[in-house]
């Protein structure tokens, strides 16, 4: 029997018992792995942390999406930085928008992403609405012209070539993009655990944009609690949007995803009371 143990934070470790290995090897950029696990399907890990899995993607794909579009309630242009596997490409393009642009470090975990996990993206690397485009994220959107209505950071954690992607020079050039009129949201880790990088991104947030803050979700895979949705606006005040509006919009939409609706979404704007402002620091009740 052979297990994927990964070391999560100094005192937490994951394990997923590895019922078939589908693939190992190394891109120019990481070490990428897929595995089959018996309760949550084809697993996919890079440089040996699990950043996916068949079973419950659809829950994290579908909150990163839906929330900002059906608050804007006219998207017509969508920028996704990271994303690989397809998942949030998949959900933004169940809307009728009119263009997508995806930005991918890596080449190859599009192409694997692909070939072991095709359901992710369910064709929508191959929707007409789409540019994909292979290269640094952050320099594209420090280089591009094109204006936005929602841009969506589908990224690793803040370590690596991941770190520039939570820092103020990014977010700058994200909000320029929006025009004053669109939304960033970005995952933001587990803030359980990951305090650090909740007040950071949050501080940095609130400098730049007249609104922002954070929106939560339960995903298994992501262990400790639920993981943070950071979101920053000019123009939308996204725990004010009208809840009547979001479900006229959904209705509208016609759409049924599996996890996400209009309860969902007004429940998901409720921040617990430890990560509220003057409140116990997340993590261990010791501590």
């Amino acid at each position: 029997m052979s297990w994927h143990e990964e070391t999560l934070y100094p005192d937490v470790r994951e394990a997923l018992k590895i019922d078939e290995e589908l693939y190992r090897g190394q891109t120019a950029f990481q070490d990428v792995r897929f595995f089959r696990n018996g309760a949550m399907g084809t697993v996919m890990t890079l440089d040996g942390v699990v950043q996916t899995t068949e079973a419950d993607e659809f829950i994290y794909h579908e909150m990163l999406a839906h929330p900002p579009i059906l608050a804007h309630g006219a998207v017509r242009r969508v920028l996704v930085i990271g994303g690989g596997d397809g998942g949030c490409a998949r959900e933004v393009l169940r809307h009728p928008v009119e263009r997508l642009v995806m930005v991918e470090l890596d080449g190859e975990v599009v192409e694997l992403s692909k070939r072991f996990l095709p359901g992710l993206s369910d064709g929508a690397f191959d929707d007409a609405r789409l540019e994909l485009v292979i290269g640094d994220g952050a320099a594209y959107v420090a280089a591009a012209e094109e204006s936005f209505d929602v841009v969506i950071v589908d990224s690793t954690d803040p370590v690596g070539p991941g770190l520039v992607l939570f820092q103020q020079p990014f977010y700058e050039n994200c909000r320029r993009l929006l025009g004053g009129g669109g939304m960033l949201v970005s995952q933001n880790g587990v803030p359980f655990f990951q305090r650090g990088e909740y007040d950071m991104t949050a501080a940095t947030r609130a400098r730049l944009f007249r609104h922002s803050g954070f929106y939560f979700v339960g995903v298994p895979t992501y262990f400790g609690g639920a993981m943070a949705l950071g979101w920053g606006s000019d123009a939308i005040d996204l725990p004010q949007v009208d809840p009547a509006a979001i479900a006229a919009r959904y209705r509208a939409w016609g759409e049924v995803p599996r996890f996400y609706n209009p309860e969902i979404h007004q429940a998901a704007l409720a921040t617990p009371n430890y990560l509220k402002t003057g409140g116990p620091k997340a993590g261990s009740r010791y501590r």
